[in-house]
């Protein structure tokens, strides 16, 4: 055959790898989860959803008496620490503290917390005679303020617009809601995805970058109007998706 036949032969086009289905995403069954601000009403409902769903939680305090006492009335196995053991016992931690306290919490943790997911779901809020209104760090919102003080963790930031109560409630079997979940890697979004899909009646939904928190975190004031006017635990639900 001629360097001109072999030109002329037809090539074959590589078959294009079939797209990832959204929602296929990992098993997370074996990770454990920290909270830390476990003991505050936001952090420990969502221990007690998650452990209540079969996943190992460990609870997160300043002082370890107060987090093993906070998980012992949990129970599910809920284990109780002192932040930093928290850190460095966990795969993946969720801070739930108050906003007041985010920076000061999270500092002093940049060892324990190097390689590990970060779940960052604080809300920068302030309260008013008119009531609850956003606050914007200098960082640009809770999540990047994390991100800046923790450069070596992986932080994601989700689970902003739940009620505490609704959480805490065992009558309740599943808390109907959309988790806007957001990130810079997809691995470590799906991750957090998945682990609010544990949740009965929660799923968790991709929802962009980092940049993007500040308005995921702005809404929760939207969300506590809407629930003074109506006497309502409300969450979100995204549509179409």
């Amino acid at each position: 055959m001629t360097s001109t036949d072999s030109a002329q032969q037809p090539t074959e086009t590589p078959a294009k790898a079939p797209a990832k289905d959204p929602w296929d995403l990992p098993d997370v069954s074996g990770l454990v989860v920290g909270v830390l601000g476990g003991t505050g009403p936001q952090g420990k409902g969502l221990a007690y959803r998650l452990a209540r769903a079969g996943q190992e939680v460990i609870i997160g305090s300043r002082a370890a008496e107060r987090a093993e006492a906070a998980a012992a009335e949990l129970g599910y196995g809920v284990a109780g620490a002192d932040n930093a053991e928290c850190a460095r016992r966990s795969d993946v931690v969720i801070v739930a503290v108050p906003w007041e306290g985010h920076g000061k919490t999270l500092e002093p943790l940049r060892e324990e917390l190097a390689g590990k997911l970060v779940v960052d779901c604080v809300n920068p809020l302030g309260f008013d005679k008119k009531g609850a209104y956003a606050l914007k760090p200098t960082e640009g919102s809770a999540a990047e303020q994390a991100a800046a003080l923790l450069p070596d963790s992986r932080v994601t930031a989700a689970f902003h617009h739940l009620s505490a109560v609704l959480l805490q409630d065992p009558q309740i079997e599943e808390v109907d809601t959309d988790v806007m979940v957001l990130g810079e890697v997809r691995a470590d979004v799906e991750i957090v995805q998945a682990l609010a899909g544990r949740i009965p009646g929660m799923r968790g939904v991709f929802a962009g970058r980092l940049r993007n928190a500040h308005q995921v975190e702005s809404l929760v004031a939207n969300l506590i109007s809407v629930n003074r006017r109506y006497k309502a635990h409300a969450g979100l639900r995204v549509t179409d998706v």
